[in-house]
């Protein structure tokens, strides 16, 4: 229970500073904040010194900074964004679907992914040092220098103009998930087979595996029952840091995809200088990412009570 308190007031802490950082970004940046929202809605910076003060009374821009903070804080607490600049319209309306979008495309990129790389990894390790295992070793290492950039335009090239066979663009159906998560599953599938082969070299020399060897479990038991299931866990905390990862880190795929999820979301939000949806995008990407690297530290300490043992014993 204490690891799990701390745990949580750490992720409470790691909320307020980042709203905090998000709240000044139309303060850190170069510019009048009155001056960017005149510019995101009509293109014109040059505005008579009344209209400008105007836009500053109406965002509440005259008050303190604490202040608009406290009202931004309060407002984002009962779920209310703020306005965007450029619609004029709840931030919150298009957030949530952009989102849904994003998460949609992130667990279903890593779960192609993980079924790939464990059996891959798995056999790398059942056959270390042999040609197959040097085979999956380099060619997936080689995989971790392969730009998405690059990768999804030569998918498009291949499986949209020359064969046909899939859609180039667009968040329609199943079929148009499909080039969007093979260029993002290539770099996490090469770490999760290195991963997972790692791992099971150390668990296949463990005293349990010879243990249930030696009660007559037959290989392919073994390796099911005892190695795959405990050499699981680095691979699924792995799974985690790259699923925070990639809720935030897929701009490029889903503005090449034209993929309408949070990536193309801040993209567009920042080439219009929106600052509320930029804001209203960056504090719900980094919540999403520290609740899920929370929940993966408290399901590792329930799994492996060595994690949080020094917790409990104070």
């Amino acid at each position: 229970m204490t690891f799990l308190v701390k745990r949580l007031l750490v992720l409470a802490f790691t909320l307020f500073v980042v709203s905090f950082l998000v709240f000044l970004i139309p303060y850190l940046t170069p510019g009048d904040p009155a001056r960017k929202i005149l510019r995101a809605r009509v293109g014109d910076l040059n505005a008579d010194p009344e209209a400008l003060a105007g836009l500053r009374e109406a965002h509440g821009l005259d008050r303190p900074l604490l202040v608009q903070y406290g009202d931004w804080l309060g407002g984002a607490l009962r779920g209310d964004l703020g306005l965007s600049y450029t619609s004029r319209t709840p931030v919150v309306d298009t957030l949530g679907g952009a989102l849904t979008v994003t998460a949609v495309l992130a667990i279903s990129t890593l779960l192609l992914a993980l079924l790939v790389a464990v059996p891959l990894g798995s056999l790398a390790a059942i056959r270390r040092g042999t040609p197959a295992d040097t085979a999956i070793t380099t060619v997936t290492q080689a995989f971790v220098a392969v730009p998405e950039y690059w990768l999804a335009p030569v998918l498009v090239l291949v499986f949209s103009l020359q064969l046909g066979v899939l859609p180039s663009a667009g968040w329609e159906g199943p079929a148009s998930m499909v080039l969007p998560c093979l260029t993002l599953a290539l770099r996490p599938m090469s770490y999760f087979t290195q991963v997972t082969r790692a791992s099971m070299i150390d668990v296949l020399g463990s005293p349990h595996i010879t243990a249930a060897r030696a009660r007559g479990l037959g290989f392919g038991a073994t390796m099911l029952r005892h190695g795959v299931r405990n050499a699981l866990l680095p691979v699924l905390t792995l799974f985690s840091l790259w699923l925070a990862g990639l809720l935030g880190g897929s701009v490029v795929v889903e503005v090449i995809f034209s993929i309408p999820g949070m990536g193309r979301l801040l993209y567009e939000s920042v080439v219009n200088n929106d600052v509320p949806a930029i804001q209203a995008g960056i504090v719900s990407l980094v919540g999403l990412a520290v609740l899920v690297t929370t929940l993966t530290d408290v399901v590792h300490a329930w799994v492996n009570p060595t994690v949080r043992a020094p917790h409990v014993s104070g």
